[in-house]
């Protein structure tokens, strides 16, 4: 008796009862090992054994907590994931290719608007970077500003640079705002950027929908001293200019794979 063709790699590893929660809940925000223990009610042993077969598959990364190097952050490629899909529809029949780009986020009522609050330590490149990408993929249908619980004095150069280079956006005159300046303002969703930050956001008295992306700072690596010279501080910024680079796609793609749960919750309610 012949075999049929099996099931594609991603069917096969999302059809565990276990991994697939383990996708919904990375697919709403990262976290790390004792978080998913909590959120799944599951021993840290099995939480582990799966998240290390869905890093073998290639659809969940991980990388050291820049706020405690002993934690990691686990989060789900949902770019992969949707390439996947796409993949898992064709080989069941040609006529199911999936569309993998996410639809853009839906016009609203001015009262409607979702608002969104993007954070990080020193609200100079990660978080201002955000707020741009989203503004500009919705078109000033999302209320959105961006802050830091240690703003520096100035938006990093490379911000600067990697945004007017490659996504037509000026964001040479914003400065850094501190989070306490926000604290009265309502948000719908209060999404850090850096592990830091998550560890001392102020709480908000509307309870904004939190999540978190673990993005590492571009400039760490390449810091320089206040005393530095001029000529240090450039080779320091032409230094480390492809990693924002790589921050700014990365903050762009999770902003595409946003807009739909921001469109979702500016959808009316219907009532029979």
């Amino acid at each position: 008796m012949s075999t049929g063709p099996t099931a594609p790699a991603f069917v096969r590893m999302a059809a565990h009862p276990l991994r697939w929660r383990l996708l919904t809940e990375l697919a709403a925000s990262d976290y790390r090992v004792r978080e998913l223990v909590e959120l799944l009610g599951q021993p840290q042993n099995l939480i582990s054994y799966h998240l290390r077969l869905l890093r073998g598959s290639g659809l969940v990364t991980a990388h050291r907590s820049s706020f405690d190097a002993r934690d990691s952050y686990y989060h789900l490629d949902l770019e992969r994931c949707a390439h996947a899909l796409t993949a898992a529809g064709v080989a069941l029949h040609p006529a199911l290719r999936l569309d993998p780009t996410p639809p853009p986020a839906t016009t609203a009522e001015p009262s409607a608007r979702p608002s969104v609050l993007f954070a990080c330590t020193g609200n100079s490149a990660r978080s201002p970077i955000a707020e741009a990408l989203l503004r500009r993929r919705t078109g000033g249908h999302v209320e959105v500003t961006s802050a830091g619980s240690r703003p520096k004095p100035r938006i990093h150069p490379n911000a600067v640079r990697v945004l007017r280079e490659h996504y037509g956006i000026d964001i040479a005159d914003q400065r850094p705002r501190h989070l306490d300046t926000l604290a009265r303002h309502r948000f719908d969703h209060l999404i850090s950027l850096c592990d830091k930050v998550r560890e001392v956001r102020p709480e908000f008295s509307d309870q904004p929908r939190l999540i978190h992306w673990s993005i590492p700072d571009p400039a760490a690596a390449n810091d320089t001293d206040a005393d530095a010279d001029a000529d240090a501080d450039a080779d320091a910024d032409q230094a480390s200019y492809p990693a924002f680079r790589h921050m700014a796609a990365e903050i762009d793609t999770r902003i595409r794979y946003l807009l739909p749960i921001l469109a979702r919750a500016t959808k009316p309610e219907v009532h029979p």
